[in-house]
């Protein structure tokens, strides 16, 4: 019986062992320091000191600098990563090249919802470039994809 006992205690710890939870971000982390640097009516240089080269660019009325991150999980070591979430923060400028805003886009309930301003976008070729990016993230067998 107390060698049975000692067996599982075994098993047990041994199990716990390999569920240790690893978290791996790539991309763009916001810092809340870099952000409060770049205020409205910054410069575009001042964008690139405080936020760095952006992960891409668009242009549709007016330019856009776009931030991208991922965060994955993995559960257990020998497991491959599962996307949890994906940001991007998006800096706006208007037409002297200067920040006219700034928003961090994720998915909240499946939508593509601003995190700073609380809102949900309207249509439009941003919102359906930010709803494209985000929705990327789920696969056709209901698992995530990365980006990286």
């Amino acid at each position: 019986m107390a060698f049975a006992l000692g067996a599982a205690a075994l098993s047990v710890s041994t199990l716990s062992a390999c569920t240790t939870q690893e978290v791996l971000n790539q991309g763009y982390i916001v810092d809340p320091k870099s952000l409060e640097l770049v205020p409205p009516g910054s410069s575009k240089e001042q964008v690139l000191l405080a936020l760095g080269s952006p992960s891409t660019k668009a242009t549709f009325d007016n330019e856009v600098y776009y931030y991208i991150s991922q965060k994955r999980v993995r559960p257990v070591a020998f497991l491959q990563p599962r996307l949890v979430d994906q940001r991007i923060l998006a800096v706006y400028f208007d037409k002297d090249s200067r920040v006219e805003r700034i928003a961090d886009y994720g998915l909240k309930d499946g939508r593509v919802f601003d995190f700073i301003s609380r809102t949900t976008p309207t249509g439009g070729k941003d919102a359906s470039f930010l709803g494209q990016v985000l929705s990327d993230t789920v696969a056709d067998t209901g698992g995530p994809t990365s980006l990286f």
